[in-house]
């Protein structure tokens, strides 16, 4: 799988609407075959700052950089940035999420 999390640095009057901003090509790119998941967090130290923590099968990070919602993203984005995005993709051997094992929840 293709591990890539991205930090996005916004100007601060992006800050409130940058999830709503994004939401189209969130909705798209989760609908792609390849998507494994593509998740949005807001720091709790910064407000301006969000971070992209996403997966894809192997064969699913080109044509998810290839599609329009891609370009038109990345066109539209810097507008509202501070600085260009931080991030770190990897390909690695996991196929998902895995339990914690440092702490359990018994149910």
């Amino acid at each position: 799988m293709i591990f890539i999390v991205v930090k996005f640095k916004v100007k601060p009057d992006w800050a409130d609407r940058w999830l709503d901003f994004s939401r189209e090509f969130t909705e798209a790119t989760r609908r792609e075959p390849g998507n494994l998941w593509f998740d949005w967090s807001r720091s709790v130290d910064d407000p301006s700052e969000f971070v992209l923590v996403e997966a894809f099968k192997d064969d699913g990070a080109a044509p998810h950089v290839n599609s329009d919602h891609f370009r038109t993203f990345t066109a539209e984005a810097p507008q509202a940035l501070v600085e260009t995005p931080q991030i770190i993709s990897e390909q690695i051997s996991a196929e998902g999420w895995n339990r914690m094992g440092e702490i359990t929840v018994e149910q």
